[in-house]
């Protein structure tokens, strides 16, 4: 974990360590006088280097790891060193001002309270833990890439192969012409019959270079077909998301 953590930059420690004290994106993009887009993408890239599939565990992990005592370590048992005469009785004046507290209180203090900040954050409920990834921001942002991807694929349902080649990225229209889109959709679906029923399954980012994709899976059920499983690949495009890629399993 220290490694992992270790590979963190100063921006994305930042961001995680307001998302631990109960922000979500949004309120962390208004702290730090940043998009939502750019706190998910650091959010994004801190997930894939601690290799955890949540903002909320990302920023847990960062967490304990500084928050650990420093003086504790494997070499060196709890209360091993005795306090000196002037700790065992120290003079203390009547009122109490000016009274020091043995290191090795301070030091249990120190470790309570790391104990009870842990199981504070482990008691909280599931939508404030989850702040980060169930943020209204990113709620809305998987909600869209959702639309997106129903929008083209009903398009194919219904046929209507120009309209859904102009929903493609610059990159899918480089290597695939409209002409071509449009005689290979026709081939692979008119097989397939009506379209039945479409339930997404999963919503899953791939943080490929240079932006990474949103993959969206659906079981599709066919007139002639049944549990088909439909893959579409979808890229940011400004305020937009485009289509990368489509597959049918």
């Amino acid at each position: 974990m220290t490694d992992r953590c270790a590979a963190l930059t100063e921006k994305e420690k930042q961001t995680l360590r307001l998302i631990v004290r109960g922000h979500d994106a949004k309120s962390t993009a208004r702290h730090l006088g940043l998009s939502v887009h750019t706190i998910n993408e650091r959010l994004r890239d801190a997930r894939r280097k601690l290799a955890v599939s949540s903002s909320r565990e990302a920023a847990r992990m960062l967490f304990e790891r500084e928050t650990a005592a420093p003086e504790y370590s494997a070499d060196k048992q709890i209360g091993e060193a005795r306090p000196s005469a002037d700790m065992e009785h120290p003079a203390m004046p009547e009122n109490g001002a000016g009274r020091k507290r043995p290191a090795w209180i301070l030091f249990g203090v120190a470790l309570m309270s790391l104990v009870l900040a842990l199981a504070a954050i482990s008691s909280l409920p599931p939508a404030m833990l989850a702040s980060a990834d169930s943020s209204p921001s990113v709620a809305a942002e998987t909600a869209e890439v959702e639309t997106a991807a129903r929008r083209f694929l009903t398009l194919l349902d219904q046929s209507k192969w120009n309209e859904s080649y102009a929903l493609t990225t610059a990159s899918f229209q480089k290597v695939n012409t409209g002409k071509v889109w449009a005689e290979v959709s026709e081939q692979a679906r008119r097989p397939l019959g009506a379209m039945i029923s479409r339930t997404m399954i999963s919503h899953d980012d791939v943080p490929t270079p240079p932006h990474g994709y949103e993959v969206v899976k659906f079981r599709t059920n066919f007139a002639n077909k049944a549990n088909a499983i439909e893959k579409v690949s979808l890229e940011r495009n400004g305020n937009d998301w485009r289509v990368a890629g489509v597959t049918i399993e």
